[in-house]
């Protein structure tokens, strides 16, 4: 039982059993009170001391003061940066139970919260690799980097500030200055860590986010199981003499790079879609391959980050939507087409669409490139590219298959769907709360018929879930 502690008006609570994890790696803790504690560094059976940091109302975030007794789910982190950084936040828990909760988290998603019933739910599909499966990463520059604890104290004038890596949660112009990342594999980390050595070395000026000064600002890598990789360096201003010194310094570097590009952003945010990238050096492009098709992946182009799992997941969707080379399907949220180009070999005709144009130039792009020649694409807002006048062009859909954004799907889409009414529907989702919001909607026509659940992040609470949806009779 826990007990509570008030020395010096701070909080302390004793014996706090954590009974579950957080999305954001916490342990939580629930007290006889009700009172709910969010714990770092803790997971499930950890019997703790803690100190209270942060309270509203029931809710409150603590630390650790020292283990009564360590859970033996506990896994040892991998990582220097866990603690810190806004990635791998579950590394602290074994792989396994990282399954066993994500796969609880999409089965109360669904029932809990969409108050739906469930039938043939499939173990959850695991990643083969739980390091090193990201196929892209964003780095960002700084010219304050974040002190650790241990530097905090230490840290002279003279020290350098600047860093290159990933934002400190909850922080936005804070920055841990990465030295190994186990989330890409090679030639990443050597990649970044050149790229921060040579600019430090030649004066270049690091950005700060807060104040909106400073040339370098982020740094992306994309690689391919092809072997390709893209770089895109990303500056705030326009600096041609530093811009083609490092970018011909990586490209004499790291001669496998085929596709090294930039782009001059000096707006109040990172985001790249509506701006001008220029190509340095190779193809503006690189290309994935899945099952012998061949995708090509642009600057601005979405494409699951895990390649590996994302055949499976593309599998399982391919699986639940029962094709037999005479259905009609309409692929929601096409991306650069990966899904529907590759369904098509077993539909009559497939139409995607999609937010983002470049995306839809790129998936036709993929069709012609793959002699795929029923796939039809359109560019724009889903609630109003999807309608009647399209669906009586293309005739009604057999199969829906719909991967929206994690806020799901808005209203207007869902009925059109619903006035569809095709025979399937699958449910791709990388949010079981707005998939499990969005399929209650559709509950009165449709049935869940299965549920798969898929790891394509480990060591994060992020999941993929795939619902196939049956009209009822």
């Amino acid at each position: 039982m826990a007990r509570l502690r008030k020395p010096k008006s701070e909080i302390f609570y004793d014996n706090v059993t954590i009974h579950d994890i957080s999305e954001d790696g916490k342990g939580i803790g629930r007290l006889e009170d009700g009172m709910v504690l969010f714990v770092s560094n803790t997971v499930p059976q950890d019997v703790v001391n803690v100190k209270v940091t942060y309270v509203k109302k029931n809710l409150a975030e603590a630390v650790v003061t020292s283990f009564i007794s360590q859970s033996p789910l506990r896994a040892t982190p991998f990582c220097t940066h866990f603690g810190t950084c806004g990635g791998c936040k579950w590394q602290h828990l074994q792989y396994q139970e990282q399954l066993n909760f994500k796969q609880k988290h999409v089965e109360d998603c669904l029932v809990r919260l969409g108050k739906l019933e469930l039938q043939n739910v499939s173990p959850i599909l695991g990643s083969e690799k739980t390091q090193y499966y990201r196929n892209k990463l964003d780095f960002t520059f700084t010219d304050r980097r974040w002190l650790t604890n241990e530097e905090i104290g230490t840290t002279t004038d003279e020290t350098s500030l600047v860093g290159l890596g990933f934002h400190v949660p909850k922080k936005f112009d804070k920055i841990i200055d990465v030295k190994d990342c186990f989330l890409q594999a090679e030639p990443s980390n050597s990649i970044r860590s050149e790229v921060r050595k040579f600019t430090e070395a030649h004066g270049m000026s690091f950005h700060n986010l807060r104040n909106a000064v400073g040339h370098l600002r982020n740094l992306i890598i994309r690689t391919t199981s092809t072997g390709e990789i893209m770089v895109i360096v990303q500056f705030f201003h326009d600096s041609p003499e530093h811009q083609e010194l490092l970018l011909n310094h990586i490209k004499t570097t790291f001669p496998q790079i085929t596709s090294l590009l930039y782009v001059i952003n000096g707006k109040g945010n990172e985001t790249i879609f509506d701006q001008e990238l220029i190509t340095f050096y190779g193809q503006d492009y690189i290309t994935e391959e899945m099952e012998g098709l061949k995708f090509r992946i642009g600057p601005k182009s979405f494409y699951q980050t895990n390649s590996e799992q994302a055949y499976e997941l593309y599998k399982v969707t391919r699986n639940f939507a029962q094709l037999t080379g005479e259905e009609i399907v309409y692929d929601l949220y096409t991306g650069t087409g990966t899904i529907a180009n590759f369904v098509s070999k077993l539909s009559k005709k497939v139409v995607g669409i999609e937010y983002v144009p470049m995306a839809i130039e790129d998936a036709i792009i993929n069709s012609n490139a793959n002699n795929i020649n029923n796939t039809t694409f359109y560019a724009g807002d889903m609630k109003d590219v999807l309608n009647e006048k399209l669906i009586a062009l293309h005739g009604k859909p057999d199969v829906i298959i719909t991967d929206p954004p994690r806020a799901g799907m808005a209203p207007e889409v869902v009925d059109t769907i619903l006035k569809a009414s095709p025979k399937r529907i699958v449910y791709v989702s990388c949010n079981p709360s707005t998939q499990a919001r969005d399929i209650a909607l559709m509950n009165e026509q449709y049935e869940i018929k299965a549920v798969q659940a898929v790891d394509m992040f480990p060591q994060t609470s992020h999941v993929e879930s795939v619902v196939l949806l049956e009209r009822r009779a």
